[in-house]
């Protein structure tokens, strides 16, 4: 009866052991029944996503048109993106107030019906401009051009600041401003200063982009540039290198030049414009105003024309001082250095004091000697008495 007991005992003991071992087993595959049905639900939405995708991979694409008028029957006049003109239905969920001559809208394929109204674009071109809310330059950063800059002040900056005064005297201010003069001596960056004063947008665009491939894009791109200007206002839009477009026109047959040509019609035509500006100024500048076309010249486009040359004695000095007033200087003499950058450019001089800051970088230092500022002269002008071994031999 002893052996009984103990043999029931240790089969007790087995089962004991195999419940237990069964227990585990269940609560690991619950954890992998949990673990399963968490990625049968993440499978799902992801099937359903796909799902979703497939189907609008699988829309056929619309077609951009612009909308040109309204109909009284609630039809809408439309120009489709390959040019035709067509009279389309409009769907049921678009509100017809929201469509006005030029807004941008998408056609189904087969009936051409209205399907969407699309957010206005702007052609990359533009979109790629130097846009500027409110540069932070002003005419205090300019040196050498006082007399200038007055000229512009009364021209450009006192219309969109003060345009009153022009009322009470009853004329018109002045529509356009061309600077003209050598490279380097600060024509854009008293656009900029214009600007900054008035707190206006600045819009840079060089002329050349203006020149497209295509007959009419060039023209298009001027209407959007000055659309964007009417939106960013008050601003002033400044065309560099206006010679590009605007050099005179002539009887010549290649479809480049005519192209360049309808290019600067819509410029002049934007110019002249039935709406007023007084919030837009428009500033152009050129390397050669011996070569543009007199019609860019005539009073009522570019009504100013302003000399940009290169600095005098005074206004050199006043340049160094601008653009080494941050720099650590020890016994620099600026009377010599503006007797050594006699007709040097602005841009020059602005290099030279870079220049010269370099030359103590390079030697570890933290303050710059009037020997740097000598070197960088003879760095930036080519001057080969400027010798590192013999810097004093330039004044000689």
């Amino acid at each position: 009866m002893g052996e009984s007991a103990s043999f029931d005992y240790l089969r007790s003991g087995d089962e004991n052991q195999q419940v237990q071992t069964l227990l585990k087993k269940i609560k690991y595959l619950e954890v992998q029944k949990q673990n399963a049905e968490s990625e049968k639900v993440r499978l799902q939405r992801e099937v359903e996503a796909l799902r979703k995708e497939l189907e609008r991979l699988r829309t056929p694409p619309l077609i951009t048109a612009t909308v040109i008028d309204r109909l009284l029957d609630g039809r809408a006049i439309v120009k489709s993106s390959s040019g035709p003109h067509f009279v389309v239905g409009v769907s049921q969920l678009i509100d017809t107030d929201d469509l006005f001559p030029g807004t941008l809208v998408a056609l189904n394929q087969r009936t051409l019906s209205i399907l969407e109204v699309l957010p206005s674009s702007k052609d990359p071109a533009v979109s790629g401009m130097e846009i500027i809310s409110c540069p932070d330059t002003s005419f205090k950063d300019i040196g050498g051009l006082d007399e200038k800059i007055q000229e512009i002040r009364e021209m450009v900056e006192l219309p969109l600041v003060s345009p009153e005064l022009f009322e009470q005297v009853g004329i018109d201010p002045p529509n356009g401003v061309l600077l003209y003069g050598p490279p380097g001596n600060g024509k854009t960056q008293l656009a900029k200063a214009v600007a900054g004063e008035t707190s206006s947008t600045f819009i840079k665009v060089v002329a050349s982009e203006f020149v497209r491939k295509y007959i009419g894009e060039g023209a298009r791109l001027v209407r959007e540039t000055f659309k964007l200007a009417k939106e960013k206002a008050p601003a002033v839009i400044f065309i560099d290198e206006l010679d590009a477009i605007g050099a005179t026109r002539t009887e010549s047959s290649v479809s480049g030049d005519r192209e360049v040509q309808r290019t600067l019609m819509q410029l002049l035509s934007e110019m002249d414009g039935f709406e007023k500006r007084e919030d837009i100024k428009i500033l152009a500048a050129t390397n050669r105003p011996d070569i543009l076309d007199t019609a860019l010249l005539r009073p009522g486009r570019f009504d100013r024309l302003v000399e940009v040359p290169p600095p005098n004695k005074e206004g050199r000095r006043s340049i160094f001082s601008i653009h080494s007033k941050r720099m650590k200087l020890k016994d620099v003499d600026f009377n010599k250095l503006v007797d050594m950058t006699e007709s040097v450019s602005g841009a020059q001089i602005k290099a030279i004091c870079t220049e010269a800051g370099m030359f103590a970088v390079r030697e570890r230092r933290n303050h710059v000697t009037h020997r740097d500022f000598v070197r960088a002269v003879g760095k930036v002008m080519h001057k080969p008495c400027a010798d590192p071994g013999n810097v004093e031999s330039i004044f000689r």
